[in-house]
């Protein structure tokens, strides 16, 4: 019920319309985004032959489908998974033309809609208002987060900094945190992205859970107090605010950012595939339509461009940049754009290695690790290859739970413990940045 109807009714009338619109989560009426979904599926599809790709690419070429895992038909390769979103005119074509191709498949989910509303969960209440009762096992819109931001640089100054790095192509601010203690210039620093793609939003989830988790436990925790007394943090819970916020408000399963492309209808570009390094090369598409669009330039994006100008201006202190995507279970690191191993390989290896260690420690979720080109697949113009050739020793991208099962729809009953093991990683690699790699014993261990 919008403010201007809500002004007609009495005041009893009013109150009771207050009590009862707490209880309704965000964005949803009667369904949420409308009921759009209801109906669409997931398949899971696993081509086990060169001629069984080549089949599947010329029918999801000829139905149009979501690309879930890999982003593109491209990217498909025999004996590995294809998670595909399908509308519910075509799923009854695609059945059909899976079954005459004898091709390997599974419906993973039956009712996208359901899914959704499930997801987000319809809580009694949702506790977002203050600090003190903010809920982080809970998906927060774009506003919410950045009143949190807000409430985070009030209640903490003498650990937390807030300022914005520029503005999205709508005109949003970028806020980013600074979390660390004061007095000392010439810190090591790492930066934390997520919410670079709009649909996965356990990324958001896990930057304002990194937060909360670093001040609560400043000098409770030894390992998060000595982090925090020598190293500087800059948090970045929303990337791609623009997108975020579309996901929330018009299309779940948007992916890109929402600049115009004056020839075509279709808007945005994958801002992380936008980075001025190896641009529109393979793995990365030039059609406008395409979820993995490189845009017409590199840094065409406002948010890629303001985000690469701060980290180029704060690159001599730059130790690690991390960024948080979903899903698939991997920690990657450079390089995307080609199969050869990075001059430190030794060091950063180490270190994925440690980082997957602690996070199994908490839940014995296992992750696979590498460089991205062999560990995921090949992609051009991505951040941790642009942060890694612009002098940032230790860069990582993080795929987070799960891998496959729920997609880009975890459940919020899945936030803590994705939160929690995820803290883990990090931490352990952000340690290893407060001691010297002995490159030799790494040699030694991967001989």
């Amino acid at each position: 019920m919008d403010l201007d109807h809500r002004r007609t009714f009495g005041a009893s009338v009013l109150l009771t319309c207050v009590i009862v619109c707490s209880n309704v989560p965000y964005a949803a009426g009667a369904y949420q985004y409308n009921n759009r979904y209801a109906g669409d599926q997931i398949f899971r599809i696993t081509p086990t032959s060169d001629a069984e790709v080549r089949a599947l690419q010329k029918i999801l070429g000829e139905i149009k489908v979501d690309f879930w895992q890999p982003n593109s038909a491209s990217l498909m390769h025999q004996n590995a998974t294809v998670d595909v979103h399908v509308k519910r005119n075509d799923t009854q074509d695609l059945h059909a033309r899976l079954k005459l191709e004898k091709i390997k498949y599974r419906v993973f989910i039956s009712n996208l809609q359901n899914e959704i509303e499930k997801q987000t969960g319809y809580r009694s209440s949702r506790k977002r208002r203050s600090e003190s009762q903010y809920d982080y096992e809970v998906y927060h819109p774009l506003e919410e987060i950045q009143n949190w931001m807000f409430e985070m640089n009030r209640s903490r100054p003498e650990l937390v900094t807030m300022f914005s790095v520029g503005k999205s192509y709508e005109g949003r601010p970028l806020y980013v945190l600074q979390l660390g203690k004061r007095g000392r210039p010439q810190k090591k620093s790492v930066w934390i992205d997520c919410g670079v793609h709009a649909r996965e939003w356990i990324g958001p989830a896990f930057c304002q859970w990194f937060v909360k988790e670093a001040l609560s436990s400043y000098k409770y925790d030894s390992v998060m107090t000595r982090l925090l007394n020598h190293l500087n943090f800059f948090i970045m819970p929303v990337f791609n605010v623009d997108g975020y916020r579309f996901s929330w408000n018009t299309d779940r399963f948007w992916r890109k950012t929402r600049s115009k492309n004056h020839k075509f209808h279709c808007r945005g570009v994958d801002a992380n595939r936008n980075w001025k390094v190896k641009w529109c090369d393979e793995g990365a598409s030039s059609h406008p339509c395409d979820d993995t669009y490189c845009g017409p330039f590199p840094e065409s994006e406002p948010e890629v461009k303001a985000v690469a100008k701060f980290l180029r201006k704060h690159k001599k202190r730059m130790k690690a940049y991390i960024s948080i995507h979903a899903y698939a279970q991997m920690l990657l690191y450079p390089y995307s754009y080609k199969y050869a191993a990075i001059p430190n390989f030794n060091c950063v290896e180490s270190a994925a290695q440690n980082a997957v260690t602690a996070l199994h420690s908490a839940y014995g979720v296992r992750y696979r690790y590498g460089p991205a080109s062999t560990t995921l697949y090949v992609s051009s113009g991505s951040s941790i290859d642009w942060a890694y050739r612009n002098g940032i020793p230790y860069a990582f991208a993080f795929e987070l739970r799960d891998t496959g099962h729920f997609g880009f729809l975890l459940p919020e009953s899945l936030i803590k413990p994705t939160c929690t093991e995820t803290l883990r990683a990090v931490k352990a690699i952000a340690s290893g940045l407060l001691k010297k790699c002995n490159t030799e014993k790494n040699r030694f261990l991967y001989i």
